[in-house]
């Protein structure tokens, strides 16, 4: 059943509210945008530090769309299908003006941002099931990948990425780290990893077990380099897209329509939920960026003649949250 809502909306449904928090400073959520289409069913959304663009993927067409810093509707920035891509999952800007964009089925596509020209592409060999999920650029400019399905996590650096553009423009993603031995066992081919992020300093990665609910460092210089975080207050159930900035980190849980802020120990092996929030209008938020004082959040509306379930969508859009 499709439901009507009114945005912006003062007040929302705070399902946790800790003393960094008050009535006064309570989260609220608006419109930041539109995007145009009736299909587009958005899951990534990426921040370009130099400009305030900001760019979101389309899970159901490839379709990447970006929006300036004080637009109401974003505009087509890739067409859907371009380069052959059926989906655009993990979004990121990285610091030599390129534009990352995951194919679940697929791999990873490099874009210059100037051009919109593909630089390289690199593809998971085989034909066993994977989901290439999230992206995350490291200072260095290397990137890493979650795989969902097959609970790995990938890297491309600087070097490969060149190489690959002077090589015709296509390579393959190899596994750095399996992480299957050590979240939660699964079902084959069922989903686990998703959303990660980099310590600012490139010492490690955060990745999220959206199924287990559990969090885990992954050292990107360690011999033995993966390990549980340890969560105080609460958990990372259905947790997708993830944000850091300092020792503060945001999670977007996508089913349960929530969003939680939690503080991070200095070495990133423990970390304190310090605020939540729940509310329908967030539409299964997928992921999310923080801008400014503002949290932008991808309101996917899987649920509405998505992949998660029938019905029919309002407007595609992300949204606006302060207060968190």
């Amino acid at each position: 059943m499709s439901r009507t809502r009114t945005l912006p909306i003062a007040l929302l449904t705070l399902a946790a509210l800790t003393a960094c928090g008050s009535p006064d400073a309570a989260p609220r959520v608006t419109t930041a945008y539109e995007l145009p289409g009736d299909r587009v069913y958005p899951e990534g959304i990426a921040l370009d530090a130099r400009t305030g663009d900001t760019y979101v993927g389309s899970y159901s067409t490839g379709a990447i769309y970006r929006a300036t810093a004080d637009a109401e509707r974003a505009e087509v920035f890739l067409p859907e299908g371009a380069d052959g891509r059926k989906t655009a999952n993990g979004l990121k800007v990285d610091g030599s003006g390129h534009l990352w964009v995951t194919d679940s089925t697929v791999g990873v596509a490099v874009y210059d941002m100037a051009s919109r020209a593909l630089l390289a592409r690199f593809d998971v060999p085989g034909a066993e099931p994977r989901f290439v999920n999230d992206v995350v650029i490291t200072p260095d400019g290397t990137a890493y990948l979650t795989d969902s399905v097959r609970a790995v996590v990938y890297r491309v650096t600087p070097e490969q990425v060149r190489a690959a553009a002077a090589q015709g423009g296509r390579a393959e993603l190899a596994p750095l780290f399996e992480l299957g031995g050590v979240i939660e066992p699964r079902e084959p081919a069922s989903f686990n990893l998703n959303g990660l992020v980099a310590d600012p300093s490139g010492r490690y990665l955060l990745v999220v077990d959206m199924v287990g609910g559990d969090l885990y460092r992954v050292d990107l210089t360690a011999d033995a380099p993966i390990r549980k975080v340890e969560l105080h207050g609460g958990d990372m159930t259905n947790g997708d897209g993830l944000e850091l900035r300092g020792d503060t980190l945001w999670v977007a849980h996508n089913t349960t329509d929530t969003i939680s802020r939690w503080t991070l120990t200095e070495d990133g092996a423990s970390a304190r939920l310090a605020e939540q929030l729940t509310d329908e209008t967030l539409d299964i938020p997928t992921t999310l960026v923080r801008d400014g004082e503002r949290v932008l959040v991808v309101a996917s509306q899987f649920d509405k003649g998505g992949p998660m379930g029938p019905g029919t969508p309002s407007a595609f859009r992300v949204v606006s949250v302060t207060g968190i």
